[in-house]
């Protein structure tokens, strides 16, 4: 990403349109739909075409960061929500449902994977004599925190234009607008 100075948030290029010097690929999505349809508010597209652009490269962002360990997203989204609990690092099935917000049959399928691969193992859970805990190795501990290193690298490059507190601004601002699907996940 190039260098820039950094953007308030508040300047007309943000509110308004391009700034001089400040133009990216989604100025010219509104310009060709205003010129198009002129009767239509493209405002959304403003905001949520950058979102969903800015989505598409910090995937391959982190695909890059992942693949240098030899990990699949999927498989760091599992790895890294045991690594977050702390010791033992272990789940339910069901409560990583929650966190990664797959299906039961995926989920199966990815243990079942992370257990060949080493990086996970299943214990009976001690307190539900038909259920099962999932238990992160050494190995999926060490490959969890190497990815989440490579990560933030890439990610606080991605997000070098912007000061402190402009990264803060943000993140508040993208919290808002996340918090109800986030909510509505949680029912």
């Amino acid at each position: 990403m190039p260098a820039s100075r950094p953007v308030s948030l508040h300047e007309p290029a943000l509110r308004d349109g391009p700034a001089p010097g400040l133009h990216d690929e989604v100025d010219e999505i509104v310009a060709g739909w205003r010129a198009e349809r002129p009767d239509l508010d493209l405002e959304p597209l403003q905001v949520l075409s950058r979102v969903s652009r800015l989505a598409r490269h910090l995937d391959r962002a982190r695909r890059a960061a992942f693949a240098a360990h030899g990990l699949e997203p999927w498989e760091y989204d599992v790895l890294s929500a045991l690594r977050r609990q702390g010791p033992p690092y272990q789940l339910s099935p069901g409560a990583l449902l929650r966190e990664t917000l797959v299906t039961s049959g995926t989920m199966t399928n990815r243990i079942d994977r992370l257990t060949e691969a080493g990086l996970v193992s299943r214990y009976p859970d001690p307190l539900d004599k038909r259920g099962v805990l999932v238990q992160l190795t050494d190995l999926g501990r060490a490959a969890a925190d190497e990815a989440l290193a490579d990560l933030l690298d890439h990610e606080r490059e991605m997000l070098s234009a912007l000061d402190g507190a402009q990264r803060a601004q943000l993140a508040g601002l993208l919290r808002v607008l996340l918090g109800p699907f986030d909510s509505h996940q949680r029912r």
